[in-house]
């Protein structure tokens, strides 16, 4: 691991890109844009930059009519504000219309961790890919942050995008081969699959490393689209390793793990799966990192949860 970088500066940075390539890319936020990392867009657009108060509810019905002009919005605030708070238009506005909204989740997971479960946000991809059409991005590096919004930008339709809070190490180079709704596999490996997503990529990629040390041969995926999801890669993994770690910042309900399950369920493929991410419960508030210990995704305990899973 290298340098490490803010996720919502680093979107910033990748908004600022996108709004130079598409003049019709217009960036709205409900009273958070200093925050979402959206001020060097409204220095260079300032015309294409709309500042809202508290009203998501509003912005994505804005956005929706925006859309229909032939604009491309990118709605950006604190996850659970743009996800749960306004599920109803998102479903409504964005995805039964087909509007060709981007909507941004910044500080997802618990990384507004002193703030407590109102403000966490566990649930925001479980409600996202319920919704038909909608595409669901959540990146496991600065590298991958850019190249998802890039590519949300490239395509029409309702997307949701989920980055962290945290500072995240950069992982990947520039010039990998991205695909949307394709994982990547980092490390290949026979003895278990360990599949990760978004902000914990980094504790399965420092875990994977380390098992190898120990002699286990771990194969190592990186999800960064969870809809449409590569079911080939992980049907694939479970077929050749027998076994599978997921590890995400996000209920154990309706994520990765989920999705994983119901691939291989759906498949009629058996592999011995274990789900790392917090079960049915609020989240408790405090440092972030300590959080992320309480509920076992530190790298240690991501090591500890495949020797367990292997015996």
């Amino acid at each position: 691991m290298s340098e490490s970088k803010d996720p919502r500066q680093t979107f910033g940075e990748a908004l600022v890109e996108v709004g130079a390539k598409y003049s019709n890319t217009v960036a709205i936020s409900a009273d958070s844009s200093g925050g979402s990392g959206m001020t060097p867009f409204k220095e260079k657009f300032p015309d294409r930059h709309l500042e809202f108060g508290i009203m998501e509810q509003g912005v994505i019905g804005f956005a929706s009519g925006l859309a229909t002009t032939g604009k491309i919005p990118f709605v950006v605030a604190i996850a659970p504000f743009v996800t749960a708070r306004p599920f109803e238009m998102f479903r409504n506005d964005l995805g039964y219309m087909r509007q060709n909204v981007k909507v941004v989740g910044r500080c997802a997971g618990i990384s507004y961790s002193d703030l407590g479960p109102t403000h966490q946000s566990l649930d925001d991809v479980a409600l996202t890919r319920t919704i038909p059409g909608v595409t669901v991005l959540n990146p496991g590096d600065p590298v991958e942050i850019k190249k998802v919004v890039h590519a949300a930008a490239d395509i029409t339709g309702p997307c949701y995008i989920k980055i962290g809070k945290e500072k995240m190490p950069v992982l990947f180079e520039e010039d990998y081969p991205f695909e949307l709704g394709k994982g990547v596999m980092v490390r290949d490996g026979k003895d278990v699959t360990v599949i990760a997503t978004g902000t914990l990529f980094s504790k399965a990629h420092t875990a994977a490393w380390e098992l190898a040390k120990e002699g286990i041969d771990v194969r190592l995926i990186d999800i960064h689209t969870l809809k449409p999801f590569d079911k080939d890669i992980v049907l694939k993994a479970a077929n050749e390793t027998g076994k599978i770690v997921t590890v995400e910042e996000h209920y154990l309900a309706g994520g990765l793990g989920s999705i994983v399950c119901e691939t291989l369920a759906c498949e009629g493929v058996f592999a011995k799966v274990k789900m790392i991410g917090i079960d049915d419960q609020f989240a408790s508030n405090g440092p972030y990192e300590d959080l992320l210990g309480l509920y076992g995704m530190q790298p240690e305990q991501i090591r500890k949860t495949v020797k367990e899973l292997l015996g």
